[in-house]
């Protein structure tokens, strides 16, 4: 009674009422799907004899037949069609009407696959919805929903999971996030070492926690904790085992873990390199795009996303910049070299192929890290974009090129000496410096450098790692 929705189903008939083998049935449930004339015709005549043996009548036995070869042409595919569709429309609804809550669970879904991560971060930027940074007293071990400040507005936002930082191991993440549940947030470095079970938490995993940013709000030095990092598990390690022993020492337990954390006294990694080593702990870049620092040169090249080109299938010369993420040398079969280069800008990860002239020419400039702006050509094969490189250029040189210049506010007289040098170490060039001194709230004062200076992507970086700049912007 009723139709068969399941291919199983066709195959259990044919056991159950023509005798057929579990091989003979998948013969004919493949005898359908194909839907060959030839071999319909001879299991029809295997199927109604089967049955005959077994006591079905021939006439009903060629109806079950028709019935089943029915079934073929049309109830499987539509039964499988339905039960997409309604899953499709449930998938929809949630997208249009919860769509934080959305991405976050499919997020998780995909929660070791950085491709699907980015491209996911995509999504989010693309409908504005934010993607909180890890914090280890605000993420949970997946991905989450949490409100956030915006606008004067609670606005709902998702944050990043810790179990989605690479080397750090689910298992160790929630121990962490149980012990904070069970005992509250951390209040500083200090606190985490005091309770950081040493056994689960390994050095690997805590540097990748720091270079992901998941510390910054117990320290905002990452560098100063990555550096420390033995120190930091050193002292877990004895705190571990004078907790384990029950030691109390001279002045009481309540001396028992407090003894200071002396880290080495080194500046931050400056913005370029804290966004390399938070890509290599996250797999793409998360708080900021090393691309974000070339906004004005990227517009003045009319530089397009490689998203943008990707969807709009455009073909021929394009322009494009990116950071190199990694560069695979091969050889042709005429024993020429040439790489492919992985680049990631803003839109996501993608990769362009430089043959053997143009990389003896610019092998200098092809290095990991390195920014790059790209003149190629892009070809369709199918779904698949391959770009083929014709130039590279520094985009750290064609930034100098361009000469610009920068507006630096200064807080402290006494940053000048450093400022001074830090300017001159970029040479002579093009770009002017203005200064910017607040005398009160209401008056600030402007001093116009004579010199002009090289000024690039790297100067402006460092002046603004510089104590005592206030901001600097690019003119």
């Amino acid at each position: 009674y009723g139709i068969m929705i399941y291919q199983e189903q066709v195959m259990q008939i044919a056991q159950e009422l023509a005798g057929y083998t579990l091989g003979g049935a998948d013969l004919l449930r493949r005898a359908m799907g194909k839907k060959i004339k030839e071999e319909m015709d001879a299991q029809r005549e295997d199927f109604i004899a089967g049955s005959v043996c077994k006591g079905v009548p021939e006439k009903k036995a060629s109806d079950i037949f028709e019935q089943v070869a029915k079934f073929a042409g049309y109830g499987f595919n539509k039964s499988h069609a339905a039960a997409y569709a309604f899953i499709s429309y449930q998938t929809a609804y949630l997208k249009a009407n919860f769509p934080t809550e959305f991405i976050a669970a499919s997020m998780t879904l995909d929660i070791h696959n950085t491709d699907k991560l980015n491209a996911f971060k995509q999504e989010l930027d693309r409908i504005n919805i934010s993607l909180l940074e890890p914090d280890i007293n605000k993420s949970k071990v997946v991905f989450s929903v949490e409100l956030e400040k915006k606008e004067g507005q609670q606005i709902a936002a998702v944050r990043y999971a810790l179990a989605a930082i690479k080397n750090v191991g689910q298992s160790a993440m929630e121990s962490l996030v149980i012990n904070r549940d069970n005992y509250g947030p951390f209040d500083d470095l200090q606190d985490l070492v005091t309770r950081l079970d040493s056994k689960i938490i390994s050095k690997r995993q805590f540097e990748n926690l720091v270079k992901a940013g998941a510390l910054d709000q117990l320290t905002s030095n990452r560098r100063q904790l990555f550096e420390g990092t033995e120190t930091i598990i050193r002292q877990g390690n004895v705190t571990q085992q004078e907790r384990e022993s029950d030691q109390i020492r001279l002045f009481g337990s309540e001396d028992l873990l407090s003894d200071e954390i002396h880290l080495p006294d080194v500046p931050d990694w400056e913005p370029m390199e804290r966004l390399k080593e938070e890509f290599d702990a996250i797999g793409f870049y998360l708080s900021a795009h090393p691309l974000d620092n070339y906004t004005n040169v990227l517009k003045r090249l009319k530089i397009k996303k490689f998203v943008e080109i990707e969807k709009a299938k455009r073909q021929g010369l394009v322009a494009l910049a990116g950071v190199i993420i990694s560069k695979k040398d091969r050889l042709s079969q005429k024993g020429k070299r040439f790489s492919f280069l992985q680049l990631s800008d803003q839109s996501g990860i993608y990769e362009i192929i430089v043959f053997s002239e143009l990389l003896a020419a610019k092998d200098h400039v092809l290095i990991s890290g390195h920014t790059i702006f790209v003149k190629a050509t892009a070809q369709f094969e199918g779904e698949t974009i391959r770009i083929t490189a014709h130039d590279v250029q520094s985009l750290e040189e064609m930034d100098t090129l361009e000469g610009a210049g920068l507006k630096i506010f200064v807080d402290e007289k006494e940053t000048l000496p450093s400022l001074k040098r830090v300017l001159s170490s970029g040479g002579a060039g093009q770009g002017e410096v203005i200064l910017v001194s607040r005398v009160n709230k209401l008056l600030e004062v402007e001093v116009r450098l004579p010199e002009t200076y090289n000024v690039s992507n790297h100067l402006t970086q460092s002046v603004k790692s510089i104590p005592g700049i206030i901001d600097v912007i690019e003119i």
